[in-house]
């Protein structure tokens, strides 16, 4: 479960990067190579799209830098501009 935003001022930014971390690890602990993502938080918990996409993005590039056995990381959006706000942020990093 991803953070509920309050503003930006209870850490919710590191909240969502640990949720997007902590997921990650626990797929390689179960050895899978793929896994399927949402746009977490960003629903009724209120998290700026546009926000939560950069995180997303770059959280999970992050991870796959190190060696593991994740190798393919879906993006599940909910509509248009979910979508349009993650492929802008895959293509600045």
């Amino acid at each position: 479960v991803g953070p509920v935003w309050n503003g930006g001022d209870k850490n919710e930014e590191d909240l969502l990067k640990q949720c997007y971390q902590n997921t990650l690890q626990l797929a390689e602990v179960n050895n899978c190579n793929s896994i399927a993502f949402p746009n977490i938080s960003t629903g009724i918990y209120g998290f700026p799209k546009d926000k939560a996409a950069k995180i997303s993005i770059a959280t999970v590039k992050e991870y796959l830098r190190k060696p593991g056995c994740i190798e393919k990381v879906l993006f599940v959006c909910f509509d248009e501009e979910n979508y349009q706000l993650l492929k802008a942020a895959l293509e600045e990093e």
